[in-house]
């Protein structure tokens, strides 16, 4: 039998606000830096690199740089492009 694969990009589905919040608040909510670091570059794919270069002031090879497989962005690079794709992080007290 032969296994079917297909070519998905998450980045299609992050078409509205809401989809990326949901995106964003599933990642933020593993704890995983680099599960957070990967989710907010397929955000930043969706967003397309171009523009979000442009309204963070980073230049696209730092983007996709920092948000490559082997990336690891900095906490002012994550918090820039945040702000542009109207994503925040917020505290909440863990009850354990």
């Amino acid at each position: 039998m032969t296994e079917l694969r297909y070519n998905y990009d998450p980045a299609a589905a992050l078409n509205n606000p809401e989809a990326i919040a949901v995106f964003m608040a599933d990642a933020l909510e593993t704890g995983d830096a680099a599960y957070i670091a990967k989710a907010l570059g397929v955000v930043a794919r969706a967003k397309g690199m171009s523009e979000l270069s442009r309204e963070t002031g980073l230049s696209r090879e730092q983007l996709y740089r920092s948000f490559s497989e082997k990336g690891n962005p900095t906490l002012k690079t994550m918090l820039a492009v945040m702000r542009v794709l109207g994503v925040n992080m917020t505290a909440r007290v863990t009850l354990i």
